[in-house]
């Protein structure tokens, strides 16, 4: 609170410092002056204001030299005073502006004062006070034509400051000031509003400092990086506010072309500007130089606020001179579009605002004068875009990119008068389809290939998760950055939207068809062009726009779905047949062993198919790229159509399921992409239901395709694909496809058994998961009585723990029947067996349901189908290519799951697999015998006591003597050797004879074989993994034969003495030292305490 609020006590305390200060001019008096200033009320000080300053003002004109010191504390003093109060007499205002410039006045240079940057400092700030403290109309007085001349000299006086001062605060102050003085303050407490006279007259003011102005102002906006982005965006912000008022459209219309006489001297007559349409055309010519030099500078600056003043540079510049500056327009809208997807989201963000506006307003599409010169910058730029794709880096091209774009958006539905124009669309459509240009030089995309068909099915989760759209990572020859193909990807999904789809679709596919080089490209670009004209994604800055009709759409779309699914452009080489029939031995040899390594199966470089020149697998590579992107534009398609496209399903889901099987890695991860992408779109909650609520004709489709299978070999993949993504529904559907793909491999089992025989799989692998075991519990209870018959013939004592639970002679006889048939099976008497099983069991079970006894009763749908496929597997598993093999004892295996619950199809079968079986578990191909050690372990968990004696005889010794020859080896083999062949073999057998041994119920003398084998397995020399599988092994041993178990052990190592209960009974001595350490001993004492 002030001390002294009257005028007249403040009079009282002030009038002896002014009296003295002007008697001595001291820094000392102006501080006290100062002082009590701080002490006075701002209603006293205006009715002081004028004896306050006479002191003050009489300080400045005192003649002769005076310290800085002294001038920079009488300046801070004026400030001050008149920050605290009104200037309301138009010679007071004039003469402080005068004397307040004229501190920084120096006769001889144009420069100002060679000062301190203190004076500097507070001189700016003085006249930045005095211009705010202007009262009323009274600040008008300033910029009258009489006081030009000084008014230059202050502009002058700044714009030097501006540019050649060092210090940061001494910049931005005289660009404030700068402002205040070109009638541009945005300050709360400094409104002026102008009449269309006054701004007329100021206009044609200031008209006179516009040359050195912006030029000044372009040298340091264009100045080192270093100056720091405030000064900059201050400059900017002069510069288009200066030129914008002076060139304003509507103040020129109002200028005579006859120049008035001026009221003033001659000399200040002539510098006045008289802004007829000669002065405007040359001036607007020069001030393009000066924008384009400054857009090339700040388009780029690395500061995200200098760019977001550039776009209300140029929205300024473009929406009050549009006319006056019509040459600067094409730069102008070149640098605004160029920031549409600038990293900054304040500045996109901004930048679509105004593109927004110029829409709204029709700047751009209702002035032909802007039209013509944005058709003609597309039309230039699309003919370097080529050019500048091949030179520039990335973030060039993502420059490039962004401006072409943004001439797009700005020119809306007009982009249809340049797309009219031959060359003009020729040259965009060439420089699109040159950028997009694939790099298909990389091996690895037709290396990477599907061995397990179990990958390709997408569970229902996946399609809610799914985001869209999900496109495959693909790599051009121009670019790196993913952000330049999505750049790509707007602009010709804005092509689409504003373009003619018809016009442009039929170029587009006129390229696709001229060459094969464009094909991939034009694709891509027909993808984008319906993704477009459907309006997904796209920002629609003309709201009067209307889209694409949905019927047009779609026959849009039908003619393209028509052309990618020709055949000619669908079923195209994407592999070599040498590679893919004559060397799969060779290359899931090497795959495998490649483990280690890390080395892909396709590098196996010994056949001669590898030796073929470099297009070939670029040409393949190129195949594969064109059917991949084909896919996904099915994808784009039903997006675009929505529940529409469910009218082109019949024409588009069959062939997308023949892809989805296919064995190259990306095409089926963009056939199941697809689908995904149609369920979504067409209302599909998942895969499942796609396929089934379509399976009728999918399966006619297949059944047809059968009949004609060297014209359409890709069917059997159809139906491998629905039964990867189907449920037990579909079976009755697909049974007559079945058994017609079963006569058909037995026609052409030579030539397609991978086909077929990858379809069997995908069916058997169905049929156990829609179909599993449920007399499981059965099974079970038959095994427990086999153990307990395979007990009473070993060990007395369990015989008579096992009567204690019987209660009649009827159930001990059953017991003894059942053994003895399932001795007679073991040994081999399935005919017997079948028979005696039909002639007792059949007709009790036939008279409850059938009048006839003789006829058996129907088999269900899938357990025929499991027969019928186990029975071609027999023959199978003796083909020549390991890969057949292979997969043959897959589907066996599959076979064995689906009929383990009808015994009296599956052991027929089972004992006539056996031979094959034997062959390929003891000499075969090492991949061959685990894959087949695998169906060795289902049948015994399946048949039981059927294979004890085949198992024992045939395959027993030969697994027990490869057990005993590799562990040496793998006692002191290396880490390396963990990723061997051998060593998985090794583990595969011990992890799997234990759980055989338990099941089969083996011998004591088969036991032994097998205990002796894998003692050694026992031993901390071996490597850990194996020494867990033979303590596992171990343990399934005790479960059949504990004691004998126990005592084999303890000959191995024995942890402790046993005394005999009476000195007349010798003691016990087993050959495991009691204390000694061994090898063997950790492993030992476990087993043993699972023992106890």
């Amino acid at each position: 609170m002030a001390v002294f609020d009257t005028p007249e006590e403040a009079f009282g305390v002030l009038r002896p410092i002014c009296v003295q200060l002007t008697k001595t001019q001291t820094v000392e008096n102006v501080e006290r002056l100062q002082a009590q200033l701080q002490v006075v009320s701002d209603s006293a000080l205006q009715e002081l204001q004028q004896y306050i300053l006479f002191p003050l003002r009489f300080t400045l004109k005192t003649p002769g030299p005076k310290r800085e010191h002294l001038i920079q504390s009488v300046v801070e003093c004026i400030t001050l005073v008149l920050s605290s109060t009104c200037v309301k007499e138009q010679e007071l205002l004039q003469e402080l502006f005068s004397e307040l410039s004229a501190c920084l006045y120096s006769p001889n240079s144009q420069k100002p004062a060679a000062v301190s940057e203190e004076l500097k400092l507070a001189v700016i700030q003085g006249l930045s006070a005095l211009m705010h403290s202007a009262y009323g109309d009274i600040i008008l007085t300033i910029y009258e034509p009489s006081i030009l001349p000084r008014l230059g000299f202050a502009v002058s006086l700044l714009l030097g400051l501006a540019e050649q001062e060092k210090s940061k605060q001494i910049k931005m102050a005289a660009l404030k000031c700068l402002q205040v003085l070109l009638f541009q303050c945005e300050c709360q407490d400094h409104p002026r509003s102008l009449d269309e006279l006054e701004q007329k007259q100021l206009g044609d003011l200031f008209a006179s400092f516009l040359p050195g102005l912006s030029t000044t102002l372009t040298r340091v906006i264009t100045g080192d990086f270093k100056q720091g982005h405030s000064i900059v965006v201050s400059s900017l912000k002069v510069f288009y506010k200066t030129v914008s008022f002076i060139m304003a459209d509507e103040q020129l219309r109002r200028v005579s072309e006859v120049r008035a006489k001026p009221a003033v001297e001659h000399r200040v007559a002539e510098l006045l500007v008289h802004r007829e349409a000669n002065w405007v055309k040359n001036t607007g010519d020069r001030l393009t130089v000066l924008i384009k030099k400054i857009i090339e500078c700040v388009s780029v600056y690395p500061h995200w606020k200098v760019r977001l003043e550039l776009i209300d540079f140029v929205e300024a510049l473009l929406l009050k001179c549009s006319q006056s500056l019509v040459e600067s327009a094409g730069p102008l809208l070149k640098a605004l579009v160029s920031l549409v997807n600038d990293e900054s989201p304040d500045v996109q963000a901004q930048c679509n605002n105004i593109l927004r506006r110029f829409a709204d307003e029709k700047v751009v599409v209702g002035s032909r004068a802007f039209a013509d010169i944005l058709s003609e910058n597309l039309h230039s730029l699309a003919t370097s875009l080529p050019r500048l794709m091949n030179s520039q880096d990335d973030q060039g091209r993502f420059s490039t990119l962004s401006l072409l774009l943004g001439y797009l958006k700005l020119l809306g539905p007009k982009v249809n008068f340049v797309l009219n124009s031959v060359a003009h669309l020729q040259r965009l459509s060439k420089a699109l389809i040159q950028v997009l240009e694939l790099d298909v030089t990389d091996i690895k995309i037709v290396e990477e290939r599907h061995w397990n068909s179990e990958h390709l099915s997408t569970s229902p989760e996946t399609s809610a998760s799914r985001p869209w759209p999900q496109m495959q990572r693909r790599y051009f020859r121009f670019f790196t950055d993913e952000r330049v193909f999505l750049l790509l990807r707007q602009v010709c999904q804005l092509l689409g939207f504003y373009g003619n789809l018809y016009l442009l679709v039929d170029h587009f596919m006129e390229l696709y068809h001229e060459s094969v080089v464009y094909r991939k490209q034009a694709a891509m670009i027909l993808n984008e062009l319906v993704v477009g004209a459907a309006g997904l994604g796209v920002e629609n800055l003309h709201e009067k726009h209307i889209k694409t009709n949905p019927e047009e759409l779609r026959e849009i779309v039908t003619s393209i779905l028509e052309e990618y699914t020709s055949q000619e452009n669908w079923y195209l080489v994407t592999c070599l047949e040498a590679e893919e029939v004559g060397e799969e031995l060779t290359m899931m040899r090497s795959g495998l062993q490649a483990l280690a390594s890390g080395a892909h199966t396709c590098q196996a470089t010994s056949p001669p198919t590898f030796s073929k020149p470099s297009p070939t697998i670029c040409s393949m590579n190129s195949n594969i790229w064109q059917i991949c992107i084909q896919l996904e534009g099915i994808g784009h398609f039903a997006h675009a159509l929505g529940k529409d496209f469910r009218l082109l399903l019949m024409s588009a889901l069959y062939p997308v399921l023949e892809k989805a099987g296919d064995q190259t890695l990306l095409i089926s991860q963009a056939a199941i992409s697809a689908m995904m992408d149609i369920c979504q779109a067409c209302g599909y909650d998942s895969l499942q239901q796609l396929i089934n609520q379509n399976s009728d004709y999918l399966v006619n489709g297949i059944s047809l395709n059968l009949r004609h299978l060297s014209l359409h070999p890709h069917t059997p993949k159809v139906l491998e694909v629905m039964l990867q993504n189907s449920d037990a529904s579909l079976l009755p559907l697909v049974a007559d496809v079945v058994q017609d793909v079963l006569t058909t491999l037995d026609q052409f089992y030579d030539k397609r058994t991978t086909s077929f025989v990858s379809v069997l799989h995908a069916l058997l692998a169905a049929l156990a998961q829609w179909f599993p075991d449920t007399g499981h519990l059965g099974q079970l209870q038959e095994q427990s009585v086999g153990e307990e018959g395979s007990h009473l013939s070993q060990r007395p004592a369990s015989l008579e723990k096992g009567l204690e639970n019987t209660t009649t002679a009827e159930d001990i006889e059953q017991f003894v029947l059942n053994y003895l048939k399932e001795k007679d099976v073991a040994d081999g008497n399935v005919s017997d067996f079948d028979n005696e099983e039909e002639e007792q069991s059949d007709p009790p079970e036939v008279d409850e349901n059938d009048t006839d006894p003789g006829v058996p009763p129907p088999l269900p749908v899938q357990i025929q189908i499991a027969t019928d496929v186990m029975e071609r597997c027999i023959h199978l598993m003796s083909d020549k290519s390991l890969k057949i093999r292979l997969k043959v004892l897959d589907v066996l295996d599959l076979c064995v799951v689906v009929l383990q619950s009808h015994k009296n199809q599956l052991l027929p079968l089972a004992h006539r697999a056996w031979p094959s079986l034997v062959h390929r578990l003891t000499n075969d191909d090492p991949l061959a015998v685990l894959r087949a050690f695998k169906v060795l372990r289902t049948l015994g968990g399946k048949c039981g006591d059927f294979l004890r004696s085949r198992f024992c005889k045939d395959v027993l010794p030969k697994l027990a003597g490869s057990l005993v020859s590799q562990a040496p080896i793998s006692a002191r083999a290396g880490p390396v050797y963990f990723h061997t062949l051998a060593f998985k073999l090794q583990l595969a057998v011990l992890q799997g004879l234990g759980p055989l041994c338990e099941r089969l119920d083996l011998g004591e003398g088969d036991l032994n074989k097998v205990a002796d084998a894998c003692l050694i397995y026992l031993s901390a020399k071996q490597p850990v993994k194996l020494q867990e599988a033979a303590r596992s092994l171990f343990l399934h041993l005790m479960k059949v034969d504990p004691d004998s178990t126990w005592l084999l052990l303890n000959e191995l190592y024995c942890p402790q003495e046993f005394t005999p209960p009476h000195p007349s009974l010798h003691p016990v001595q087993l050959r495991g030292a009691t204390g000694q350490q061994n090898p063997y001993t950790a492993n030992v004492l476990r087993l043993l305490q699972e023992l106890q």
